[in-house]
């Protein structure tokens, strides 16, 4: 391997960075559907109509879990019924699990939401799978994000809030957060700025806070390979700005410090390689 480029643990060391987030949890008896920004899309338009919330809204009605026997991509899948309207699917692994037959369907709690967003309707959906009535993270009052920026929102806060807990809690949570630390930030709290840079454009920019998040993965490793997506993105941005010396550099820092056992299969070194022949 080559000696690392210089930036690759230099120039980009030393991000100042300002962060502001939102986050949401979730109960393992209640589960999001999928499906309903994609096929369902009509069907929930005209779900949203009949209701009176095509311009955004709330929703909590009786639904049909019924197994799809004829589905040709997988005949284990289980789809959510709304007044005739299919509206969206189980994710396959609990799926997979539900005692449903091919031809009765169980009665289910199903909560929609709506909002007008500049693309147009968006809709989402979560069923009840638990006993009893739903406990629901979300209401009428308290709506989970909507737009993609939302939901950057809320991830960003998802991480900063575990990173809180990790050093509130002291120990080995906090000494192990506190190596994840750069400038006062944590490299999980850096992904959606990484990603929003990288969507605007400014990749100058994202590639800074991608070489504080390296470092910080690095501290945090703990014996074990640094979390890889921070590299990846360097090594994508490096591609994009034709920087090849660097884009070499940035994985062979992270197979540097990659255990033996871990190196073989993993996509930072199928990258390598595929970037050398």
């Amino acid at each position: 391997m080559s000696e690392p480029h210089p930036n690759a643990e230099h120039d980009y060391a030393s991000p100042q960075v300002r962060l502001e987030v939102t986050y949401s949890y979730g109960d393992e008896q209640e589960v999001q559907l999928t499906g309903t920004t994609t096929f369902a899309k009509e069907a929930m338009s005209s779900l949203a109509s009949r209701h009176g919330i095509a311009e955004g809204g709330y929703l909590e009605v009786e639904g049909v879990l019924q197994r799809e026997v004829d589905n040709e991509v997988d005949p284990m899948a289980a789809a959510v019924h709304v007044e005739g309207e299919r509206i969206g699917y189980l994710p396959g692994y609990l799926a997979h699990i539900q005692q449903l037959t091919a031809d009765e369907g169980r009665p289910v709690r199903v909560q929609i939401f709506t909002e007008m967003l500049p693309k147009g309707l968006r809709a989402e959906a979560w069923v009840w799978l638990g006993e009893g009535l739903p406990r629901w993270t979300w209401s009428e009052t308290n709506r989970p994000p909507m737009s993609s920026q939302a939901k950057a929102q809320a991830r960003h806060e998802q991480a900063t809030e575990m990173v809180g807990e990790a050093l509130a809690d002291g120990g080995t949570r906090a000494m192990e957060s506190q190596a994840g630390t750069v400038n006062g930030v944590h490299y999980l709290q850096l992904v959606e700025p990484i990603k929003q840079l990288k969507r605007e454009g400014r990749l100058d920019e994202a590639l800074v806070l991608c070489y504080a998040a390296i470092t910080g993965a690095e501290g945090n490793r703990m014996g074990r390979e640094p979390a890889p997506w921070y590299t990846e993105q360097a090594a994508i941005i490096h591609r994009k700005l034709g920087q090849r010396d660097e884009e070499i550099a940035v994985l062979e820092r992270w197979l540097r410090l990659c255990p033996e056992d871990r190196l073989e299969g993993s996509r930072i070194s199928e990258r390598l390689t595929n970037l050398l022949r």
